[in-house]
Parts: structure tokens; sequence; C-alpha cells
């Protein structure tokens, strides 16, 4: 009998087993030369912890909350295109095996199942993944989002263009199905047009994304929002001066640009300038539950984890996804115990070593000399 893999990576190479090539591919690419890809993984092997001993850490507490809603521990699911090319029942099987765990999924606006399918699956929270397309087409997603019962919106803030991948682009790679948050929209577009083959989403008219935008987009919902992609001190003390809840920071595991400096690295400079008016989420390269552990050292409310959900599709489903997230959480609380932590609410100070080749904003101190905060 096969022994049930014991980390991420054992999934991850099981997974390459089982999915066919060019979707294998499609999960694992970066964009252009993937360093930005290779470097979220690599800043996380540069952070060190430092134990601390001779403490009774019999009773550890490792639940928390994301904007009220309460996790049975500090990893999400963040928002990924398309789960059906990893299991055939996509993100409601996400959905399962996030809800087994106790814990929060966050849905893309190109999944393949549709919010109202996720949200019948779901036993967990949800939060929906926004990719503005136009007034008309996302004020129609939000109310759809807040009907079925999602608790956020997480607007994608850093894709102001599309960004093809040059593996995609070798491989000839084409999305196997359709996107399930836009049946009625492409049903409309092939009827019109006579065509079997409905328009892609994308060549919905999409104006450009502004600080101005949020102002309208508050007004239609009442959900908390988050912006998703934020890397940046200056960025981050704008959006906590408009009001938003949270921030993402997140490089999309690499895949929408490349060369630029990893989201863990950012992590810092954005906690610091949200001055704790805005709780401070990552992702983008978490493998194990002591980089969980790294995260919130770093002053994250929780984290959440993107191409793992897929290894966990491919080889169980929504089991296989319960049990990627339960060895991050296994992981994770062994961290806590040898760093003589207590509660992920009292994290303690100087719990890591950081690279100084980091930059300068490494303390709320330090991004005050740089960045005027409000």
């Amino acid at each position: 009998m096969r022994m049930d893999p014991i980390n991420l990576y054992e999934y991850e190479a099981r997974a390459k087993q089982v999915l066919p090539h060019n979707h294998w591919e499609f999960i694992e690419a970066g964009a252009m030369d993937e360093l930005t890809t290779a470097r979220n993984r690599s800043a996380f092997e540069a952070l060190t912890l430092r134990p601390r001993l001779m403490r009774d850490v019999t009773d550890r507490k490792i639940s928390t909350t994301v904007l009220g809603a309460d996790i049975s521990f500090p990893v999400m699911i963040s928002p990924a295109e398309g789960h059906t090319i990893a299991h055939q029942d996509g993100e409601c099987a996400t959905a399962r095996g996030a809800g087994m765990s106790h814990t929060l999924m966050m849905c893309s606006t190109t999944s393949s199942n549709s919010m109202e399918e996720i949200a019948e699956a779901a036993t967990g929270p949800l939060w929906f993944q926004l990719s503005h397309r136009g007034y008309d087409f996302t004020e129609h997603l939000v109310k759809r989002a807040e009907a079925a019962g999602f608790r956020a919106i997480v607007l994608t803030v850093d894709a102001p263009i599309p960004t093809p991948k040059e593996r995609d682009i070798r491989n000839r790679y084409q999305s196997p199905g359709e996107y399930g948050n836009f049946r009625e929209l492409q049903s409309r577009a092939s009827g019109a047009s006579g065509g079997d083959e409905p328009p892609p989403w994308e060549t919905l008219r999409c104006p450009p994304l502004t600080w101005q935008e949020l102002d309208w987009l508050r007004s239609l919902t009442k959900l908390p929002l988050v912006l998703k992609g934020v890397r940046d001190g200056e960025d981050a003390r704008k959006a906590v001066e408009t009001g938003v809840d949270g921030i993402l920071v997140s490089t999309h595991g690499g895949r929408r640009f490349d060369g630029d400096m990893c989201s863990i690295e950012m992590l810092p400079e954005v906690v610091a300038a949200t001055q704790g008016k805005a709780e401070v989420y990552v992702d983008s390269g978490i493998r194990r539950g002591s980089d969980v552990l790294k995260a919130l050292a770093l002053g994250a409310t929780a984290v959440a984890v993107g191409r793992p959900l897929f290894w966990g599709l491919a080889v169980n489903g929504a089991e296989g996804v319960h049990h990627m997230l339960e060895l991050l959480r296994e992981e994770f609380d062994r961290a806590m115990a040898y760093c003589g932590q207590h509660s992920v609410d009292q994290l303690e100070d100087r719990l890591l070593s950081i690279p100084r080749e980091w930059g300068p904003f490494r303390t709320e101190n330090d991004i005050a000399d740089h960045i005027p905060l409000a």
C-alpha cells in the first residue's frame, strides 16, 4: 500500500506524475525567466527562526480570525484560476477540503465552477477575488458574491495588462474548460454571434484601475475590501488611507511579473506602512509550517497557499487539499512549540534572524524615516 505524502514537496512530485504535461506546466510556470518564482522560495529559506527553550508549551493556540472569520490555523487558500485542470470537481472540491480543515478559501473570478456552486459546496468561510472588467460587469460580480454569502471582496490591483507565461506560449497551452462565473455572458455572446464557441472573458472592456475606483467599489457593497498584490510601503499607506480592510502581499507566485522583490521580502515594509489600520496577509512560496511562523513573526495575520492546492487536488481531490493543509498545520504547530510560543496572538519579538541584504525597511521606525505616514 502506497504511503500518503508526508510533506508538500511529496505532493508536488506526485502531482507532476498524474497531471498532463501542459496542465503541470501551467500550474508550475512563472513569468519570463521565473526569477521571482524562485526568489519567493529562496527568501523564505534565507529567514531563520530563533528557538526559545525551557518553556511549558503543552497548550498552544494556533486558531485565529481574519476580518472576523474564525479559522483553525493561519493558513488560507489563495485565489487561483481553473481548478478543474487538476480535478474534475474543481473549486467545489477545494472548498470541501478547506472546510474539512476549518479554514478560508479565496475564490477566483476565473474559477471553473461558479461562485454559487462553490458557496453551496463550502462549509468554511469564503472570500471572492475580483478582477475588474468594466463597471457594469464588476458590479454584477460583486452583487452576486454578496448574495452568495461571500464575506469579503479581494480586489487584484497588480495586473494592469495580460502577461502570457513563456512556458504556456511554448506549449500552445489552451485552457480546457469554461469560466463558471461567465456562463451567462458567454451564452448570450454565443447566441448573438451564431457561433458555438463563446469569446474569452478577457475580451470584456477593462478600463484602467486607479485609486479613484475604490470609492466606487465601496459604494457597491458593505463587504470588507482586501487589496491583492500590494507590495510597496507607499501603496500600502495609500490603501489604508482609502479605508481598505486588508492587504494581501502577493506576487501571484511570480506568475504575473518577473524581476521584482518577492512577497515575504516586502511584507515588513507593508506591515509597517499600515500601522495596524488593516490586516496584512501574504502568499507566494509557502511550503512548510515554519514558513507560516516566519510570516507571522514579520507581522502577517495569516498566509495563503496557491500551487499546493493544485497538488492536493491532483493527488486526491478534496481529501488531498485537506491533507495538504493538515501537513502545514502539524508543521506550524511544531514550529510554535520549538520556538517556545503559546499563541499566534502573542508572538514574541526577535523570533527571526533577517538577512542584512533585505534592505532598510525592517521596522516601523525604519519605514517612517522613508515614507510619510498619515
